[in-house]
């Protein structure tokens, strides 16, 4: 499937990140030369496409599921900022917009530059499509974090210190 976002995604991935670090004032990171490009599918159309497949598909065949919604990771970080300016004005010391945080990082090894998959089965042969535009479960998302901050500390508690995970120091 396309790259998943919505609730209760571990604190490491871009937006949960950028969030949680925009909330506290801390550094946006975005990766290399900025031009990543990801397909993103709000996680509540992932699992209803999965119901899909399994109600409605063939035993056997393959289903890409796509959110029809490819944008630059820099995109993805600027709505999330737009996002906050809204839901969240009153914002950390310091902080006069979200955006201003944002800081370029060396890019991971061997970081993709787009992800992309070809979708076009399941909307035709099953009829799936995604309720959630990128805008909508963006949205969704943003006020999620914002509403279940206990979570997110719960989350980020012990040892885990929103670093990448996976990588060799």
């Amino acid at each position: 499937s396309s790259n998943n976002y919505g609730p209760y995604q571990v604190p490491e991935k871009l937006i949960p990140l950028i969030i949680l670090n925009a909330l506290e004032g801390k550094p946006l990171p975005v990766y290399g030369q900025v031009e990543q490009i990801r397909d993103w599918l709000y996680v509540e159309d992932h699992a209803r496409a999965l119901y899909t497949v399994v109600t409605q598909g063939q035993p056997g065949e393959t289903n890409a599921i796509g959110g029809h919604n490819e944008v630059r990771n820099i995109d993805v970080v600027y709505a999330i900022c737009d996002l906050l300016e809204e839901l969240a004005p009153n914002k950390p010391p310091g902080v006069t917009r979200y955006a201003d945080l944002i800081t370029l990082v060396s890019d991971r090894p061997g970081h993709d530059q787009r992800y992309a998959i070809d979708a076009s089965k399941i909307p035709r042969e099953l009829g799936w499509q995604p309720q959630e535009t990128f805008a909508t479960g963006l949205r969704k998302t943003v006020q999620w974090y914002l509403t279940h901050r206990g979570w997110c500390e719960r989350a980020l508690a012990g040892n885990y210190h929103r670093q990448r995970l996976g990588l060799n120091r």
